[in-house]
Order: structure tokens, then sequence, then C-alpha cells
């Protein structure tokens, strides 16, 4: 039976068992987009070793052992099949849910560390994190991205006293936090990350340009439906 489906069942079935088995119902594509302008982001090298949360497939992974990018590439995945797949790409994966893991044997042993599109699925991603930045060698670079609650699309949802789940994007039903991007950047600095920037992963059209030219750029937020950070962690 499926404990997804049964709310008896799911109440008596392990966390992680009920969880997983969410994921597992999310079609292949779901995990097997490649963050190549991430990896063309990455200042590492052949020798460097890089931690990704939600490897997903291990299509970054891939794409930054092939671009020289890492030596050694271990990714974290829920989806025990997504991380089967992970497992023919990369140097190690670790499958399960991450904030039920001990990560303290890997304390300060990457160059790198990416997050893409993950910790907007987590209970407590201020601890996880935490653990995470944890792992890296200070100065070691973080990438991490995440949809933007405060994008004009939601708001206009909101004044209309509406709240749509969907299947994917910002209101994908399986997400469990929402971020703007003040908070996303102090998210990041409470882990202990000197964040760089918080930018849009894509650049307003000819009318997003115009209002930030009219605005200031005050109002520049609200266009972004998706946001990339980059930063390092900062020296112990």
């Amino acid at each position: 039976m499926d404990p997804t489906k049964d709310p008896e069942a799911a109440m008596n079935a392990p966390t992680h068992s009920v969880i997983a088995s969410i994921y597992e119902s999310k079609p292949a594509t779901y995990y097997g987009n490649s963050r190549d302008d991430i990896v063309a982001k990455l200042k590492t090298g052949p020798r460097s070793a890089i931690l990704e949360l939600g490897c997903g497939a291990g299509g970054t992974g891939r794409a930054a052992l092939a671009a020289g990018k890492a030596g050694h590439y271990m990714g974290v995945e829920l989806s025990e099949s997504a991380a089967a797949r992970a497992k023919e790409q990369l140097s190690e994966v670790l499958v399960g849910d991450v904030q039920a893991m001990d990560l303290t044997p890997y304390a300060g042993q990457f160059d790198a560390l990416i997050v893409s599109e993950v910790l907007e699925h987590l209970t407590d991603p201020w601890t996880t994190l935490r653990n995470l930045v944890a792992c890296l060698k200070p100065g070691a670079e973080v990438h991490a991205s995440s949809p933007n609650v405060s994008y004009h699309g939601v708001i206009r949802n909101l004044v209309l006293g509406r709240f749509p789940y969907a299947e994917k994007g910002i209101m994908d039903r399986t997400h469990l936090r929402w971020y703007t991007p003040a908070s996303f950047r102090e998210m990041f600095e409470d882990a202990g990350v000197q964040v760089d920037a918080v930018r849009p992963m894509r650049e307003p059209g000819w009318k997003g340009q115009m209002l930030n030219a009219v605005t200031g750029r005050r109002f520049q937020h609200v266009l972004w439906a998706q946001m990339l950070l980059s930063g390092r962690k900062r020296p112990t």
C-alpha cells in the first residue's frame, strides 16, 4: 500500500519512506537537468572536490567533471532511482534524506558546494545548510538557487486571494519553504557564507528593464522568478 495515498499508513510509515515515495512519482526529467550555468561559474580545478545537494541523476556533476572543474564529485540525493543513475556519473553518491545524515566525517573536505532548487523542499533548511557549509574548506565556493516567492506572479495571486499549488515552478506542491532574495541571502549568511551576489537566473525583458530604470531598481526582486546566489565560506 502506498502511504502517500493512505493517511493512516502515512502516520505509521517512516518519515523518509513517505517523503521519498512522493519524489519517486516525479517524472525522470525532474532529475535529469544539468546546471551548466553554475558549472560555468565554478573556479575550481581538476583536483578539486565538489559537494552537491540534490544531485538528481548526476547531470551537473557529469558536466563539472567533464569540464575539469572537479576530480571528486559527491552528490546527495533522496530519490533512489535518480541516485542509481547518478552513481554511474559521479565519484560518490549518498542516498537518503540529508536532514537525517551525519555529515561530520566530511568536515572541511570540499572546495565547492552546489545547492540547486533543493532547500525549499526541506523542513529544516537552516540546520541542513549549516551542516553542509561545515563540509567546506574555508574560502570554498557556494552556488545555490531557489524560486523567489516575491515574484510578481505570486503577488498577483495573493492579492486575488489565491495560493495555487502546481506540479512544478515556484508553487510546486512539494515545496515546504519559500524565500525572497533578502531572506535567501540571510539564511546563507547565518550559515557562515560570505554572500557575493544574489541575482536573477534570467535577466528581465525590456518591460522589466524599463521598470528598473524608472524605479531605480528598488522593485527589481518582483521580476525574478528564480534567483541564484554565489559566495564563499567565511574563514573560521
